[in-house]
């Protein structure tokens, strides 16, 4: 017979963690973010000025449109970067 003085079992997403483990997933959420920031701004800097080179080989129009994509990448790249790093 089951004792009443137990709590009752709970799925592995509904019970408490303890604070090393918190603590842990939480750097492991941080060091994941470091990792993944700077692949989000370079790559969108990289996508702007690829497509910035495709037009301007397009209108014959050399290195206007890779510089303007290219910086408009860069303010998508940070304001991305920007938004993702939470504010404390």
């Amino acid at each position: 017979m089951p004792s009443d003085n137990n709590p009752p079992n709970l799925p592995p997403s509904d019970q408490p963690r303890a604070p090393v483990a918190e603590k842990a997933r939480e750097a492991s959420n941080s060091v994941a973010m470091a990792m993944e920031l700077p692949f989000i701004f370079v790559g969108a800097v990289i996508v702007g000025g690829f497509l910035g080179y495709l037009l301007d080989g397009w209108l014959h129009t050399k290195p206007v449109f890779m510089i303007a994509l290219g910086l408009v990448g860069f303010i998508a790249g940070l304001r991305d970067v920007l938004r993702r790093v939470p504010s404390k």
